[in-house]
């Protein structure tokens, strides 16, 4: 299933087609097969951003947990 940021990048990276669109300077169908062509890429790209951000993630079985110590011992 295509997930929806991809549909959105792909009509982002498209954008100046549908704009000559507006202005009848390009078919639909040409439009249309940009927007087809710009989907792929828009996965790909996205897929790369997702694997390096990845790396980032934190998880909560990472390290152990600490329990936090007073640092001065002075007692009244």
């Amino acid at each position: 299933m295509i997930r929806p940021s991809v549909l959105l990048f792909a009509l982002l990276i498209s954008a100046p087609a549908w704009y000559r669109l507006l202005f009848d300077q390009l078919d639909i169908l040409q439009v249309l097969i940009r927007f087809l062509i710009a989907v792929p890429i828009a996965a790909v790209l996205l897929a790369g951003v997702r694997f390096v951000v990845a790396g980032y993630r934190k998880h909560p079985s990472d390290g152990a947990p600490v329990t936090p110590e007073p640092t001065d011992n002075t007692t009244p």
